[in-house]
């Protein structure tokens, strides 16, 4: 019998780690399937034997090819050694995000109910190339068994800039889905920004996971929200990501963006506010 998932994960570590939140997350996958973790920092081995009990296969090199190059070796890996035929579904996913924060299974179930060949959490509605957001994408074995894929996946190289990833690779992806009359549906549509800046509503809707850019954006007036939604969690899901953002934001920061002072919240919107106003314009 077919095991149900195979997860292939993308991570990152500017200090070489393999953090709390990274080891939360690779932890609630492997609840739910099988997990190959590919990192694009050198990793020490003490540091991958954290997520050992987790994974069927992990690797740390700094290879400069950001997240995709990541699922590229990881997908290698799985192909080399025989693995793909044995998974209903084929899932590529980064650690761009928390989370989850909320139970992660009840996505899965209800993208895997769409019975399309690709799905996904995040839609974005792109004028030009509408496309699934490539840090959570699930597929059927109609798509990730085809010589399309695979061709697509062994070819991706290192890019000039983040970009160039985003239109070649990402929205690429999405579009080469519908050359080959394959199926798309996501469960949530986030237009522009919105999955950075949303993050209460998209919370508040099922989303499981936080983008790690929501930290840093606005000058720090999304605290508030992160604050809403990590208080709703439990105390090792919140410490865990706490613990990691400190890591990687630094914990002065962290506190200072966490705050629960009203005086400090409203100076830090306003300044937001006034700066929007004179590089935006009312």
């Amino acid at each position: 019998m077919k095991s149900k998932r195979l997860f292939l994960v993308a991570g990152y570590s500017a200090q070489n780690k393999v953090d709390a939140a990274l080891i939360y997350m690779v932890k609630s996958l492997s609840d739910l399937g099988d997990v190959i973790l590919v990192m694009d920092s050198d990793v020490p081995k003490s540091e991958l034997d954290k997520i050992s009990n987790y994974v069927i296969y992990s690797d740390a090199v700094r290879h400069f090819e950001y997240d995709f190059g990541s699922y590229k070796r990881a997908y290698v890996y799985a192909k080399g050694n025989g693995l793909l035929n044995n998974y209903e579904y084929l899932y590529i996913i980064n650690d761009s995000v928390y989370g989850p924060v909320h139970p992660l299974d009840i996505s899965l179930n209800k993208m895997e109910s769409f019975g399309t060949d690709s799905f996904g959490l995040v839609y974005n509605p792109h004028k030009k190339n509408p496309h699934i957001q490539s840090w959570f994408i699930g597929f059927k074995p109609s798509i990730f068994l085809s010589d399309w894929f695979n061709e697509f996946m062994v070819s991706i190289t290192r890019q000039p800039s983040k970009g160039v990833i985003t239109y070649v690779y990402e929205q690429g992806l999405s579009k080469l889905i519908r050359e080959h009359n394959g199926t798309i549906q996501c469960i949530y549509s986030a237009p522009g920004r919105s999955v950075y800046n949303d993050i209460k509503k998209l919370y508040d809707a099922g989303m499981p996971f936080i983008k790690k850019v929501a930290f840093t954006r606005h000058g720090g007036a999304l605290g508030s929200q992160l604050c809403y939604v990590l208080n709703k969690t439990d105390p090792i899901t919140k410490n865990a990501i706490t613990s990691a953002a400190k890591e990687t934001f630094g914990e002065r920061y962290i506190n200072w963006l966490l705050t629960r002072n009203p005086v400090k919240i409203f100076l830090r919107n306003a300044k937001y506010f006034i700066h929007k106003i004179f590089t935006e314009g009312l």
